[in-house]
């Protein structure tokens, strides 16, 4: 229930001086300027100039559900659930972020203990939060059962709700940027294409594509290079998207479509290339053997295989904010470092050929993806619902941090099953230049 806002005698509301104090304090070291637009119609910015974005407090407690319990949670669910409002940059308003970051790491003792107490004097009031919006994280257990309920709570949303901000390929994975003025279109075709090039696919190969989305990888590959190709995927509203998109692509002859979990797909020896693109951030570090000795089987000896993933910088802690995308987004999604992707590839057998790092571009694919939902907003909610709307607008802004920091990368990493000692590759990457 709403908490009723007294007037002290002097005609102020208590608890908007309360939050203003609490807001210079929590904008301590911070050099930009933004405005804040309390529920009373009040507004109060840290520094004069331009403010690229508003922070609209919608209550009196809404700083209070922000900050406390001091969580991973607060700041992502009480926004999600409008105890407050971002207007404008929302860019601007994850620098803010991460400011109060390291706000939190650098703070003494005393100086929290400070900030808790401002905080407790705030009313304890939230709008009501929606378990269906929860996905179901278990940590650590990435079973058969648990792995189908997470793909279906992150993929089997309507597949018109995602074709309203990605791309004419529906690729959910990073693009290729040339340069930041590249539209999106243009980074995700460079993608799909460096792909194809880097695996030397030619007519006739056989290639698999384990977690193949919505087939944009797999219409290119058939269409442009003339391949027999197999997309495998646990994602139901995909595997029909994927349907349809095949057959409107004439390429019914061409492609199939395997619903079925990495671990039951069983074609040892037939495929002469593979792929998979930002499948291996849902296999858990203790699957990833068994995820790359099921690809290392499915290949011919001389086979090729891309993996493309979004692993963590080696020797740093998980980042704290990545809870909320595992509860909202991902449940039981799991990041690694590529260390010990390397190790468990070569364990199975894999040599490594090449290894590429474009995190940059994930931060301009992101930005892309935020304006266009951004831009469909009404649609979008028709769809899927604003607390929907509001997690993947701050989740996606939200990650563009860490792939500036570096705490993220996004790698692609070539690898080949030998023959005998053998890669059978040429000797350079000169093929993959030439138009």
């Amino acid at each position: 229930m709403a908490t009723a806002t007294a007037l002290s005698t002097t005609g102020r509301d208590p608890h908007a001086e309360r939050s203003k104090r609490l807001l210079a304090a929590l904008c301590d070291g911070y050099r930009e300027n933004f405005l804040v637009r309390l529920w009373n119609g009040e507004t109060w910015q840290p520094h004069s100039g331009p403010t690229p974005f508003t922070l609209v407090l919608q209550h009196p407690g809404a700083l209070r559900a922000m900050f406390w319990p001091f969580d991973t949670m607060g700041v992502g669910e009480a926004y999600i659930y409008n105890d407050y409002d971002i207007e404008g940059d929302i860019f601007a308003f994850t620098r803010f972020l991460r400011h109060l970051v390291q706000l939190r790491q650098s703070r003494t003792l005393a100086a929290k203990l400070r900030l808790l107490w401002a905080l407790m004097k705030l009313p304890k009031q939230r709008h009501p939060r929606d378990p269906s919006k929860v996905g179901r994280p278990v940590q650590g257990d990435h079973s058969l059962a648990n792995d189908r309920d997470a793909i279906s709570f992150a993929y089997d949303l309507p597949s018109a709700f995602y074709a309203l901000w990605l791309d004419k390929y529906m690729q959910y994975t990073c693009g290729y940027f040339e340069s930041p003025e590249e539209s999106l279109e243009t980074a995700q075709e460079r993608k799909v294409d460096w792909i194809c090039r880097k695996l030397r696919l030619k007519p006739g190969d056989r290639f698999v594509d384990f977690g193949c989305g919505w087939g944009g990888l797999l219409i290119h590959a058939a269409r442009h290079y003339g391949v027999r190709a197999t997309g495998v995927t646990l994602a139901g509203e995909q595997a029909r998207w994927c349907e349809h998109a095949i057959d409107q692509a004439g390429l019914r002859d061409r492609i199939q479509i395997v619903a079925s979990d990495y671990r039951h797909f069983h074609s040892p020896g037939q495929f002469d290339a593979a792929a998979s693109v930002g499948m291996a951030e849902h296999i858990g570090h203790a699957n990833l053997p068994v995820f790359l000795g099921k690809i290392f089987e499915c290949l011919r000896p001389g086979g090729v295989y891309l993996h493309h993933s979004i692993n963590l910088q080696p020797h740093t802690p998980y980042p704290i904010w990545t809870a909320f995308a595992r509860k909202y987004v991902f449940p039981n999604g799991e990041l690694h470092s590529i260390l010990p992707l390397l190790d468990a590839a070569t364990r199975v057998g894999f040599e490594v050929r090449d290894l590429e790092n474009f995190r940059e571009s994930y931060v301009y694919t992101l930005q892309h993806w935020v304006r266009n939902l951004e831009a469909h907003h009404d649609e979008v909610v028709k769809l899927v619902g604003e607390v929907s709307y509001r997690v993947f607008r701050i989740y996606m802004a939200g990650a563009t941090l860490g792939f500036r920091s570096g705490i993220y990368t996004l790698n692609q990493i070539l690898f080949s099953k030998p023959d005998n000692g053998q890669s059978h590759l040429p000797l350079t990457r000169a093929d993959w230049y030439r138009s």
